[in-house]
């Protein structure tokens, strides 16, 4: 039987605490929405003594979210869980957070304190807290840096004095995966009252263990974990949400599951990215632009005959459509015929063999190779005329007007016409050419590109679109930027509508 690990996210308090990540109360709802949806069990909302706009972010997030667990933090001071009571007033089911340092560190040159004098005031915390909410979770803050001797102390104290929860952080991320093992270890073995608490895991990725530590604390014990969406957090973060969820995932002995809907991941991880300005590293794990991307021949040849060649996670789990093949002079014929044939071109082995000479000898003088880069090599000019063809755009803009435009197009000698509005001459220009093709398509990527530089900038535009579960890919190029999109979406839709060689 599998044992529930509870995902407790603190991507809204501790994630937040990045510099320049700040979000306001609108964009700290939509985030909560989205981890409900996720599937987290715990939501830290923020720590309402701090500001107005954290006690606002608390209250508003407790109105709106309802399935999760609301958690406040607070200090060990009665000031701070009155403020946290309050602001917690709406919550459906809800949590207060107190703690305070355990390590000499902490102790000694941040608190002034004592070691009897600490476990006294954690004691006073939690009882204090536990007149407003039952459930109450304590932090030993600095616990990574902590004697284990004292550490069970003052855990037994605690959940003495009423704690649920009891979390055991790695603040400074100090701790080797083995030696954060080691502790929790010795917590459920040496603290009597342990199992009228559930021992949690922060670990921060100072290291770069984060990850390692937190599974560590689950094999020795700990059945809930607290993480943010793209390991956010302070100085190198916290640990990432989803490493430690697709880890046991894909680790099928072992007994742990969560109630993640890891389908979700990716959705998640870009809308926390956007609103906290917070760019993912192209390499992290999961949720990089390169998680699931091959360039190496061997690789790439490797995954189009079984993906588990080379990958653990199928991209769809964590809300991917696809692995990528990037093609580059260290890919193969495999790759390079698989990309041809996505473009509609199939070609025999020695077509394809002097196909692959101009590729090799094109790949070295280029970084990147794009499909119409492809489309010249496969002998098709992008001149070349085309079943469906721009005619004719229009489009008005500006900052008193509503964006529209009129697009003409030839399609199989039939010259049609539609004009619609959108939310830039773009968006309705592209919704002018929907109207025409009457066909469902989303707009899953679009990227502008400079090729030149100056005011006369020669733009490049690639578009993807999906349609039926497919993906079509869609280029132009033209010093008027909109036409270029324009012509690049058309690019697109002719190769979904299979508008082609006069044949719709």
């Amino acid at each position: 039987m599998e044992d529930k690990i509870f995902v407790f996210d603190t991507t809204l308090r501790d994630g937040e605490q990045v510099p320049g990540c700040q979000l306001n109360t609108v964009e700290k709802i939509e985030v909560g929405k989205s981890l409900e949806l996720l599937g987290v069990d715990i939501i830290e909302a923020g720590f309402p003594v701090s500001s107005p706009g954290d006690f606002s972010s608390v209250v508003e997030l407790s109105k709106a979210v309802t399935k999760p667990v609301i958690c406040a933090l607070t200090r060990a001071v009665e000031n701070d869980i009155d403020v946290a009571a309050q602001a917690l007033q709406y919550a459906k089911r809800k949590r207060i957070h107190t703690g305070i340092g355990t390590s000499y560190y902490h102790i000694n040159y941040k608190l002034n304190s004592n070691r009897d004098e600490i476990i006294e005031r954690a004691k006073a915390a939690v009882k204090y807290a536990k007149k407003y909410v039952e459930d109450v979770e304590f932090y030993a803050e600095d616990a990574g840096r902590t004697e284990n001797e004292y550490l069970a102390r003052v855990v037994e104290a605690v959940i003495a004095a009423g704690a649920t929860v009891v979390n055991i952080p790695d603040t400074t991320g100090y701790c080797l995966p083995s030696e954060f093992g080691e502790k929790i270890k010795y917590l459920v073995e040496n603290v009597k009252n342990i199992d009228k608490a559930v021992i949690s895991t922060h670990c921060h990725n100072d290291l770069g263990m984060a990850t390692a530590n937190t599974l560590t604390g689950i094999q020795n014990g700990a059945r809930q974990v607290e993480v943010t969406i793209n390991g956010i957090g302070e100085r190198a973060g916290n640990t990432s949400l989803e490493e430690v969820v697709m880890s046991l995932k894909s680790h099928k002995d072992l007994p742990f599951r969560t109630d993640i809907d890891s389908r979700r991941i990716h959705h998640t991880s870009r809308l926390v990215s956007t609103l906290m300005r917070m760019p993912v590293q192209a390499n992290k794990a999961i949720v990089g632009r390169n998680a699931f991307a091959h360039s190496s021949g061997i690789h790439q040849d490797g995954v189009l005959k079984n993906r588990e060649n080379y990958e653990i996670i199928d991209p769809k789990d964590v809300g991917i459509k696809e692995s990528s093949i990037v093609l580059t002079a260290r890919s193969g014929r495999a790759a390079l015929n698989h990309r041809l044939e996505i473009l509609g071109y199939k070609f025999d082995k020695k077509k394809l063999t002097e196909i692959y000479h101009d590729f090799l000898v094109l790949a070295d003088k280029k970084k990147d190779i794009k499909d119409d880069d492809l489309k010249a090599l496969a002998g098709k000019s992008e001149n070349e005329e085309s079943a469906m063809k721009l005619e004719l755009l229009q489009v008005v803009s500006g900052k008193s007007v509503i964006p529209m435009a009129t697009v003409q197009l030839k399609i199989n000698n039939e010259v049609l016409k539609a004009t619609a509005t959108g939310n830039g001459p773009i968006d309705a220009a592209f919704s002018a050419v929907k109207q025409l093709i009457n066909r469902k398509v989303h707009l899953e990527e679009f990227l502008i590109q400079a090729i030149t530089r100056g005011s006369d900038d020669l733009g490049k535009v690639h578009v993807q679109i999906e349609n039926r579960g497919t993906l079509y890919y869609g280029f132009s190029a033209n010093t008027d930027i909109i036409t270029a999109s324009v012509e690049a979406f058309i690019d697109a839709v002719s190769k979904c509508c299979l508008f082609k060689n006069g044949k719709k």
